[in-house]
């Protein structure tokens, strides 16, 4: 099975669209290969630079609500699929995004604002990575590898069976 977690990329906004996600100019991209250099490069966050090594090494992106807004195109979630995301952790999702995470076999993880909150005020800890266990639904943040906050989740049913699966593509064939 897929392992979820890693590297944490704090992205401290609402409203992130897919156009900042994946500019619409690399949208004739045939290929997933193709979008990876060009993920985030026009997202508008102060202090952000999106050819920090931090992206490149980031497994998990944690961000506020409303993650995905815009247009409901594929490319924004192979685009993260591409480098390397296989979570994002936000207080909400546009709805289309969300379902395109579950159908590349990304866990799309929405916490309570509270809860969101006290994982931003990790961001600034040296060595900070999580672990996300799908079948517990359990997230765990660890500063080098001692356990500093720790959180469970849920994500509807349909949801989980197509992360499980690996993306819509390898749960279809697996039924049909």
């Amino acid at each position: 099975m897929k392992s979820f977690g890693g590297p944490l990329l704090f992205l401290d906004r609402s409203d992130i669209n897919t156009d900042e996600i994946i500019p619409a100019k690399y949208l004739t991209e045939v290929s997933k290969e193709a979008l990876k250099p060009h993920l985030l490069e026009d997202l508008k966050l102060e202090g952000f630079d999106p050819s920090a090594p931090s992206i490149k090494e980031a497994r998990v992106v944690v961000t506020r609500s409303n993650f995905g807004c815009g247009s409901s195109r594929e490319h924004a979630p192979w685009a993260l699929e591409v480098n390397g995301i296989t979570a994002v952790i936000a207080e909400s999702f546009a709805r289309i995004f969300r379902q395109n995470m579950f159908n590349c076999g990304m866990l799309a993880i929405e916490l309570e604002k509270e809860t969101l909150d006290k994982l931003f005020s990790l961001q600034s800890k040296e060595g900070l990575s999580c672990e996300i266990d799908l079948e517990k639904s359990q997230i765990q943040c660890l500063e080098n590898g001692t356990v500093i906050f720790s959180t469970s989740y849920s994500v509807d049913e349909f949801g989980a069976t197509l992360v499980q699966s690996g993306g819509w593509v390898d749960f279809a064939d697996s039924r049909y």
